[in-house]
């Protein structure tokens, strides 16, 4: 009788992953971003992104594209989300967590599904789950914000494990939430037209630092964004800010200064989570050195 319930189980894990159609399957996972270059500036996503190992993901929820993820298989985490920002028009919805199908089998529905009571061992293998932020000690860091999404089924479709990475609590409810609604403040304020937004991790250096033997935990946090039509007249002290501006932020309390300094007055539970912001050019730099790759973030420095 247990053989019997625990084939029933996989089966039915299995079935949700079949194509919706008997025929041709949307392409959401492929070898680019075709299916959705709107979400980056000038359709034209991030260049000198060389290395192997890299997914492009468009992100596909309730038959429509929402946002951008380019996901790193091995890592079982994203290096970046690429979105377009729009205020929400209501509440952060309840975290109904899901996962990529065409990540597990490339024929599978390119709907992003819901996890079950029973996960399929081809989803765990190919991406994290939820049990593996159980216990972790880390929170599930957002790279495309909910709250920087206008519909509800814009901020549902970025409860993706596909587009969180392990974060420390004192980074996501801290300084990087910060972070966050400065960015939206910006648009609501000094924008005139689309702000597009990349925001990515950092790994160690050196070798990843894992959760449950499986996801890499980044050591830093890092956006930009791109505002190529804003007001005229901009304060003098915002102008830095336009059409360009970045940050990055710590993920690990105990690492060095000479990218993020600490602010030794910081009230104790966010102290060492810091966020510097810097200039495009400067977030630039630190990716070409931290990850060895000549990035380019936006066409054209958003020019």
């Amino acid at each position: 009788m247990m053989s019997q319930k625990k084939m029933q189980c996989s089966t039915g894990a299995l079935l949700l992953l079949l194509p919706w159609f008997s025929g041709l399957v949307l392409a959401e996972i492929s070898n680019d971003f075709s299916q959705c270059l709107d979400f980056f500036y000038n359709k034209t996503p991030p260049k000198g992104i060389t290395a192997a190992g890299y997914q492009p993901i468009c992100q596909h929820y309730k038959n429509q594209y929402h946002f951008a993820s380019l996901y790193r298989r091995q890592h079982r985490s994203p290096l970046y989300s690429a979105y377009i920002l729009s205020p929400a028009d209501g509440k952060r919805p309840n975290s109904t967590w899901m996962f990529e199908p065409q990540l597990a089998f490339s024929r599978a529905s390119a709907e992003m599904q819901r996890f079950h009571t029973a996960v399929d061992q081809n989803v765990i293998e190919s991406q994290a789950v939820f049990e593996d932020y159980r216990n972790s000690n880390f929170t599930k860091g957002h790279l495309n914000p909910s709250m920087h999404q206008k519909t509800k089924e814009d901020r549902e479709a970025t409860f993706t494990l596909t587009n969180i990475v392990p974060q420390r609590a004192g980074s996501n409810s801290g300084p990087w939430n910060v972070l966050e609604k400065e960015v939206l403040s910006k648009f609501k304020t000094f924008c005139n037209g689309s702000m597009h937004v990349i925001t990515g991790a950092m790994p160690y250096e050196s070798e990843p630092r894992w959760i449950n033997n499986r996801v890499s935990a980044p050591e830093y946090m890092w956006s930009a964004y791109c505002c190529p039509s804003y007001r005229s007249k901009l304060p003098k002290s915002v102008k830095p800010f336009f059409p360009t501006y970045a940050a990055v932020g710590r993920n690990d309390r105990n690492s060095g200064e000479e990218i993020v300094p600490v602010n030794v007055k910081a009230r104790a539970h966010v102290r060492g989570y810091d966020v510097r912001r810097m200039s495009l050019e400067a977030l630039e730099g630190i990716l070409k050195q931290k990850l060895a790759m000549p990035i380019t973030l936006f066409h054209g420095q958003c020019q």
